[in-house]
């Protein structure tokens, strides 16, 4: 069920990046500094990869037996999602700079994703 709802997620932030993407390309251009539009940019491929990441993250499932290293690959991604690109997206536009903070934890879950499905490659092949 959690790698259902991963790839439901992934196709879901792999859409609304394009959506937030376009946004920022016309509605943002002229409202946001230089620095502000690269900052909700980056909001945007991050989380453009890591939908890619959930995607494959549920492909991968159906090649192997044992998915609880999957299962915590994509919760850590969407966690990443929400919190890393979810805090430049409200710290851009809000311009409350204390959401600042929480953009790292975002990544470090993102990086955590990975390293899970690292083992979970490692692990299936092992």
């Amino acid at each position: 069920m959690v790698l259902y709802f991963a790839g439901i997620v992934g196709c879901l932030a792999c859409g609304l990046s394009v959506i937030l993407g376009a946004f920022a390309a016309h509605a943002l251009k002229g409202q946001l500094d230089f620095n502000q539009l690269n900052a909700f940019e980056t909001a945007v491929r991050y989380q453009m990869y890591h939908g890619f990441a959930l995607l494959g993250v549920f492909l991968y499932s159906f090649h192997v037996n044992q998915n609880g290293w999957l299962k915590l690959a994509s919760i850590a991604f969407i966690v990443g999602i929400l919190l890393f690109s979810g805090s430049l997206y409200a710290l851009v536009l809000s311009g409350f700079k204390q959401l600042g903070m929480i953009t790292p934890l975002g990544g470090l879950s993102m990086i955590i994703g990975w390293g899970f499905f690292i083992v979970a490659l490692v692990r299936s092949h092992g």
